[in-house]
């Protein structure tokens, strides 16, 4: 096998521009594509330097589910820091507890997909 990385996870969203503004606004992602496609509109937004992508997939852009996504983790240097800006903006926040691995918590974007904040644990 000679995979190197994950291209994109697809995240089904109901409105793309609701969506697109919790990734970029709230979480500060970054949009590196936004065109329309024959099917719709093929938006990505992604961490800075991220080489794995999100698509908010919309409506008739593959028959996704919006808000059945779980899962996803998002590794952060602060994930109390994190937790409170969440908390600020009116995201309802799980958390962060410790683990054996770091430091977690939980939260949904606007349509229900599940997210997940970790801290690493050095040297785990």
């Amino acid at each position: 096998m000679t995979i190197t990385h994950a291209s994109f996870v697809t995240l089904p969203v109901s409105d793309q521009d609701r969506a697109l503004r919790f990734y970029r606004d709230v979480l500060g992602f970054q949009v590196t594509a936004d065109r329309d496609m024959p099917q719709g509109r093929w938006l990505q937004v992604a961490p800075e330097g991220a080489q794995t992508v999100f698509t908010l997939s919309g409506p008739g852009m593959g028959g996704f589910e919006p808000g059945s996504a779980r899962g996803i983790m998002l590794v952060t240097t602060d994930v109390d820091a994190d937790c409170a800006r969440l908390t600020a903006a009116g995201i309802p926040v799980q958390g962060p507890d410790d683990m054996p691995w770091g430091r977690m918590a939980s939260f949904a974007d606007p349509d229900g997909n599940g997210l997940m904040l970790l801290t690493e644990k050095e040297g785990f």
